[in-house]
Order: C-alpha cells, then sequence, then structure tokens
C-alpha cells in the first residue's frame, strides 16, 4: 500500500520531476474521498531570502528520494 511507503520527514520529488520536497503531513482531504494526500514543503533558491513553498499532492503522485 502506498501510504507505508512514506512517512513525515521524507524527502520526495513528484513522479514527473521537480524540486525535493519534504512531507509535513500525511492525511485525507478534508473534502472527502479516501486517498491518502502529503503535505510537503520546500524552497525556491533563486534569490535571498528563500522562500517557502507549500503544497498538497497524493501519495500516488511522489517518489522517494534518498536511502
Amino acid at each position: 500500500m502506498v501510504q507505508n511507503e512514506f512517512g513525515v520527514g521524507d524527502v520526495v520529488q513528484l513522479k514527473s520531476g521537480g524540486p525535493h520536497m519534504t512531507i509535513s503531513t500525511i492525511d485525507r482531504l478534508s473534502y472527502g474521498g479516501d486517498e491518502l494526500h502529503a503535505w510537503c514543503d520546500w524552497f525556491i533558491q533563486d534569490k535571498a531570502p528563500w522562500k517557502r513553498e507549500t503544497a498538497t499532492f497524493p501519495l500516488t503522485s511522489l517518489k522517494k528520494l534518498g536511502a
């Protein structure tokens, strides 16, 4: 099952690519459905100060990075 593959603090990336992100929460969305989603945080490093971004993604769209 997908939820057992991921945990809070894991570094992930969308399967389609993009920035490395850290999972801060795993839960179902409040407006229904059984699919689990990850709340992910990452930083945009183009210029100082770094800007923190947050978004929610279905676990099925993510891959875990590192060991």
